[in-house]
């Protein structure tokens, strides 16, 4: 017996021996050398980030473990590797910049088994993907992709709280960050990208993914102080159902997460490193990592303002016809947005059936309406859920597209598993076939979609405007929030532009006419913060016109810019970046519930002078949220302003170069 056990012993000593001996470390480093990615082969792959002395994601494990039990990166053995680097600029003409620069240093580990791991480190960020080069088509059992830290740090993470038709899966992507330590995330939630832990030393990193296409997006759930990735099944069972019977849920799901093709590149698993929070708000890492444009003629995606309907209840006063869902009220919105320059109306819910596009509402003649806005240069955007879309989706587009129509917001997609993912990208190429521009409101998240189909112009997956109509708590520290978290994946359809502003004291939940919570001013800012490339103005016609020096400044807003410069910044306390279309600045700054100072230090401008249009806060905007002061002055590159910010509230300005 003790023999045995000496020989058992033994043979455990010789198999660790022979594991330390194959594993091997590879070092990456980030073009300024501040960032060391180790990646560790053997019993498994391993990788792990340093930025300087501060250790950002400690040996964490990555795999894929195939239908019949071979698992991708489990007792690896290396081929040979690769190293490569780049620096390079990429036009991005629906951005918030016209031009990236895409710097990285490059490592491919290439293993037996057909399979290789490709590892990147920029500047601000790192970012690994597998490469499969197997024949026909695979099964992806599942996913492992961790992210361990070093000590239980915080994190602002958001939940899905809203299963739909009982499946975790199905889900809104819409909540408020819970911050947490990373011990306090249970095994059984589920957090959505992106999400952001505070690593120390003013240090943070965003976890998110990019180039999803053709698989299920990644969510993270706990284990003590590590983020583990996790993946919604296969849908098999599918029927209508969820609100209004507008989703397309899911009743069963297969034991696998995806099949696809032997031979591809999977999702960029990223992590984005910032050593001051400023420059989460600045981040083209998900631009960087997408698949380039598949439209090669862009010149017919027209970005720009839409006049929306659904927030405001169409309940515009003042007119001599019964306001509501038919022709005079959306003749009403298209004078409206004719009159100042704004580019688009929509008309959601309730213009045809839910469930079928052809039957229209007899109250609505749309024909009519695309002529008539056509005479006064806006475009129309049709409404529509995406299971009543797909049921038709050649013949719809085709035919609203012949008759003038110039792009659809679908909603009510509220899922990204594989089938999902699939879908969207089906439909842009569709739409772009008929060259109509698309809005996925639907509660779905960007995730480098947008790069590859340019007509994709916007994006909800967040907790927007609408949510205030039902009384959601702490909107403007959700306000600054997102541009360091959620902005950091692409555009977000957060339909700004509420003209009864309301103090925290004074703010409750109306549906018919609706307020923000904040200031007039924070309201006005969102529309240089927020990225949007189609940006909603969401309340009615007839408020804006009680409103017009509010009305004239947004419309003069750009929803795509040549340069973004993040000026300052705090996660959930306060914002401040400034954007440049041509020779104009438009600058914004919003705060937290907390009133606040701050200084908007204007170095960035270019030479000469700048006529300024500001937009601040008035004296007693902390009891009456519309009040604010409207100034015109004369500004240098030299100057500093030092800007006050009521509570929940705003600062806003439009800088045109006169000489």
């Amino acid at each position: 017996m003790k023999m045995k056990l000496l020989f058992m012993l033994s043979l455990c000593f010789s198999a660790s021996v022979l594991a330390a001996q194959t594993a091997k470390n590879y070092h990456i480093k980030s073009p300024d050398g501040k960032i060391d990615l180790t990646v560790t082969t053997g019993d498994k792959i391993r990788w792990s980030v340093k930025h300087e002395d501060t250790e950002i994601i400690t040996p964490s494990a990555i795999s894929m473990t195939l239908q019949g039990g071979e698992v991708l990166g489990k007792s690896s053995v290396v081929k040979n590797t690769k190293a490569s680097s780049a620096d390079l600029y990429f036009n991005t003409p629906i951005y918030k910049k016209d031009k990236v620069h895409d710097q990285y240093n490059q490592l491919t580990i290439n293993f037996k088994g057909d399979y290789s791991a490709v590892f990147r480190a920029y500047d601000d960020g790192v970012a690994y993907r597998f490469i499969t080069q197997k024949k026909g088509d695979i099964i992806i059992q599942n996913e492992e992709a961790n992210f361990n830290f070093k000590n239980d740090d915080k994190a602002w993470l958001p939940f899905v709280n809203d299963y739909r038709n009982k499946d975790k899966w199905t889900t809104s992507f819409e909540a408020l960050y819970s911050k947490l330590k990373l011990s306090e995330v249970t095994k059984d939630s589920l957090a959505f990208l992106p999400v952001l832990v505070n690593v120390g030393d003013n240090k943070k990193a965003a976890i998110l993914e990019a180039d999803l296409q053709d698989y299920p997006g990644m969510y993270l759930t706990g284990n003590g102080q590590s983020l583990q990735g996790a993946f919604a099944k296969y849908p098999t069972v599918e029927t209508t159902g969820g609100y209004a019977n507008m989703n397309y849920v899911v009743n069963g799901r297969a034991d696998y997460i995806a099949k696809t093709k032997g031979t591809r590149s999977f999702p960029w698993r990223v992590a984005i490193i910032s050593t001051e929070d400023k420059q989460l708000a600045n981040s083209d890492i998900v631009q960087k990592l997408s698949e380039p444009s598949r439209i090669k003629d862009m010149s017919w995606i027209k970005p720009g303002k839409v006049a929306w309907d659904w927030w405001n209840d169409w309940n515009i006063t003042h007119v001599d016809f019964k306001a509501g869902i038919n022709n005079p009220t959306y003749k009403y919105y298209i004078d409206f947005a004719s009159a100042n320059k704004v580019e688009y109306v929509v008309l959601d819910e309730g213009w045809s059936n839910i469930v079928d596009l052809n039957q229209i509402s007899p109250d609505i003649n749309l024909q009519e309406l695309i002529d008539y806005a056509k005479q006064k240069n806006v475009g129309l955007i049709l409404w529509t859920s995406w299971y009543a879309l797909t049921r038709q989706t050649d013949a719809a587009m085709a035919k609203f597209s012949k008759m003038g129509i110039k792009g659809f917001k679908i909603d009510f997609i509220d899922r990204d598993d594989q089938k999902m993912v699939s879908s969207l990208y089906e439909i842009a190429q569709k739409a772009a076939d008929n060259q109509l521009i698309v809005d996925y409101h639907g509660m779905y998240k960007p995730s480098g979609i947008q790069r590859t189909f340019p007509n994709i112009l916007n994006f909800e997956g967040v907790k927007g405007l609408e949510n205030v109509k039902w009384g959601v708590k702490d909107h403007p520290g959700y306000d600054v929030s997102i541009p360091f978290i959620r902005m950091l994946s692409g555009p977000m359809d957060y339909t700004p532009g509420a003209m009864r502003n309301a103090s925290k004291a004074n703010f409750r939940p109306v549906n018919g006419n609706p307020m923000s919570q904040g200031t007039r001013c924070h309201q006005l800012a969102m529309y240089t913060v927020f990225e949007a490339p189609l940006q909603m103005m969401a309340d009615n016609p007839t408020a804006y016109q009680k409103e017009q020096e509010s009305t004239d400044f947004i419309a003069a807003v750009p929803t795509t810019f040549n340069e973004t410069v993040a000026i300052s910044g705090k996660v959930g306390e306060y914002v401040a970046l400034a954007r440049r279309k041509g020779s104009t600045w438009h600058i914004g700054a919003m705060t937290n519930w907390d009133a606040r100072d701050l200084t908007i230090d204007l170095s960035f401008l270019g030479e000469g002078t700048y006529k300024a249009v500001i937009f601040e806060d008035g004296i007693n905007a902390d009891r009456d949220g519309t009040d604010y002061k409207r100034t015109v002055v004369n500004l240098t590159s030299k100057d500093k302003l030092n800007i006050k910010l009521a509570s929940g509230g705003g600062w806003a300005a439009r800088l045109e170069k006169v000489n």
